[in-house]
């Protein structure tokens, strides 16, 4: 006859009391194969985000986003504001790939990726566990009266805290101000880079507030991703969760009518949000595996098998059947492949210059040599958008009969540079004609390549 299971009812851990104040959580070590990758991960992350500003690609760094200049640099492409809207791609696809990625691996962003977690416990958590030692010490020492031992070992943490938050907030800076500008600014005074040293200390300032006092809280309530959660996972995406079936009833290691779970809470302890994993999926769980690796070292003293807390999905944390091609699989993957074409198509159509011939404001059109002759005042508008310098040549095309002045019809642009270029266009007033426009080839010239673009405008003039 199968053994009845019951769950008993736990009192849920929580960052909040009962009566609502907070509970500062302070998680215990652990140590195991979870916790040693995602170390490597987090380092790995922060190592590449902090040499971003120093890789040059084409002569400028790998990300360098000059909002001032409105000049974008990204792994060696070069971006305008006219290329803003190629932001829209950029987005849809970093969310269209976080809801494929949760409705298969769950919330693995939250507890591998997000800056939130990585600076949190590859960085300031270290540095708390470094200065005040393990969980015990701390909780013990919070709960003694101010002291010699805890004066300098709180005032040491957090000037470390503010420290990291200051390295990290210039390293944060110079994705916008360049390396060598932000190195030049820090051994000038801040009075000569007002702006740059004001964005600066409040970036600082929000870091040292988040990661010394409000931790956990910025994924309990500010970030609303937890709670979307339950509508883009399903019982078939993969979790971290408790084996109920094979860890109820709980009870001590001897009984054996007990199921595999001790009781011990040591996922409880180890956990930076404070829940307990055994009461099922909950919008507190960031997915950071801490209790996974904290019950397979219960489950290896006690010669168990490890698993009890592990990776799967809810079907499969209930015994049941699993599979991995479902509908919403498939819908999402006919999204992702039509942003994707899109997206190709969108970049097939940023080029490296562009030439776009405007008419000049007020009077559309002026007759001039007594009336015999009209005459279009046009502007053109020249961006060279490339990484590097380039030389032009601007010529009409087609404009027999017309006499096309061009103010420059050859000149050097810098990377990222802009000209505009008076073009005069004469007609005598025998030839013209409703519909006549005009058309202005550009040819872009570098050391590796030449390229070409047509822009034309309306001609206009007096009804015969």
């Amino acid at each position: 006859m199968p053994k009845k299971i019951h769950l008993d009812v736990v009192e849920q851990a929580s960052s909040l009391r009962s009566d609502g104040s907070r509970n500062h959580v302070h998680p215990a070590d652990v140590k195991g194969r979870f916790v040693k990758a995602r170390y490597a991960v987090f380092a790995l992350l922060i190592a590449v985000w902090a040499a971003l500003p120093w890789i040059q690609i084409g002569g400028h760094p790998a990300m360098y986003l000059d909002v001032a200049s409105r000049h974008f640099y990204l792994f060696g492409a070069t971006f305008n504001a006219q290329d803003f809207w190629l932001v829209f791609f950029l987005l849809s696809g970093v969310g269209l790939g976080l809801i494929l990625v949760t409705t298969i691996f769950g919330r693995v962003w939250c507890g591998w990726a997000c800056p939130q977690t990585v600076f949190m416990e590859g960085v300031f958590r270290r540095i708390e566990r470094l200065v005040e030692g393990p969980r015990n010490q701390r909780v013990r020492r919070n709960a003694e009266p101010m002291g010699f031992d805890k004066l300098w070992r709180k005032t040491l943490k957090h000037v470390l805290f503010v420290l990291a938050a200051l390295v990290v907030s210039h390293i944060f800076l110079s994705f916008f101000v360049s390396m060598p500008s932000l190195l030049s600014m820090i051994g000038s005074s801040p009075a000569e880079h007002p702006t740059a040293f004001a964005w600066m200390a409040i970036v600082s300032l929000i870091l040292y507030g988040n990661f010394a006092w409000f931790r956990e809280q910025l994924c309990l309530i500010v970030c609303p991703y937890g709670r979307l959660q339950s509508v883009m996972t399903d019982r078939e995406s993969l979790v971290v969760g408790y084996d109920a079936k094979r860890g109820e009833p709980r009870g001590k290691a001897k009984d054996p009518n007990a199921g595999d779970c001790v009781d011990c809470k040591r996922c409880v302890q180890v956990c930076p949000t404070g829940i307990d994993i055994r009461n099922g999926l909950q919008l507190d769980c960031i997915g950071c595996t801490a209790c996974i690796d904290a019950c397979d070292e219960i489950m290896d003293k006690l010669k168990r098998p490890r698993g009890l807390v592990r990776y799967d999905s809810l079907n499969g944390l209930e015994h049941k059947p699993k599979r991995v091609a479902r509908p919403r699989l498939l819908l999402y993957g006919a999204v992702i492949l039509a942003w994707g074409v899109g997206a190709f198509f969108a970049l097939r159509s940023h080029t490296s210059f562009e030439a776009n011939l405007l008419r000049l404001r007020g009077a559309p059109y002026h007759l001039i040599e007594d009336g015999q002759v009209v005459r279009n005042l046009f502007n053109l508008h020249l961006v060279n958008k490339a990484s590097e310098d380039a030389s032009f040549t601007i010529e009409a095309v087609g404009m027999e009969g017309s006499e096309v002045t061009i103010g420059h019809p050859e000149l050097q642009l810098d990377s990222l540079g802009s000209r505009e270029i008076a073009v005069y266009i004469d007609t005598p007033v025998a030839d013209y004609e409703v519909g006549s426009r005009v058309t202005l080839r550009v040819t872009r010239r570098t050391s590796e390549d030449t390229e070409t673009m047509d822009t034309d405008a309306a001609l206009l003039g007096p009804r015969r």
